[in-house]
């Protein structure tokens, strides 16, 4: 094995697959503010071929010194995963609580946005949960969506 391939070898094994990573697609201003509303896209690192986007509110400099609160945007999002290319599962976690695809501060320290995929094998489906994690307490903001494995054609 050349030098160059036991390097990868040896980074690939020792830092597994991260979360994806998002891309800005949209932004849209929805007050005099400055606040926006934007939307990412992420492709999810497991599953070659599905796309989720996920769209959350950015709070303005303006709104954090009028309103408070500095340091927190607001736990809503909305989420939407669909087939971008054709589908490939990679090693994913088949367990009930599924595997984290994607998370993002909305707070300094407490609080952040998360994408959860679950594989759900009876229906063959996946699903996409986005959903605020909060330290100090719970949240029940969540916007899910599914992808159906099977082809609708069939």
């Amino acid at each position: 094995m050349r030098p160059a391939s036991a390097l990868a070898l040896a980074l690939a094994l020792a830092f597994p697959a991260a979360p994806a990573r998002a891309e800005v697609v949209g932004q849209v201003g929805v007050d005099w503010v400055g606040n926006d509303i934007v939307i990412e896209a992420i492709p999810d690192p497991k599953v070659e071929g599905v796309t989720c986007h996920v769209a959350y509110f950015d709070r303005s400099v303006l709104d954090r010194l009028s309103q408070g609160n500095w340091f927190e945007d607001p736990s809503w999002s909305a989420l939407d995963c669909r087939k971008t290319g054709p589908v490939t599962l990679g090693d994913i976690d088949r367990g009930p609580e599924g595997e984290s695809i994607f998370s993002e501060r909305t707070s300094l320290i407490f609080k952040s946005l998360k994408v959860t995929r679950i594989f759900d094998a009876k229906s063959n489906t996946l699903i996409y949960l986005a959903h605020a994690s909060e330290l100090t307490q719970g949240s029940g903001k969540m916007s899910i969506s599914t992808v159906p494995l099977y082809d609708a054609g069939q």
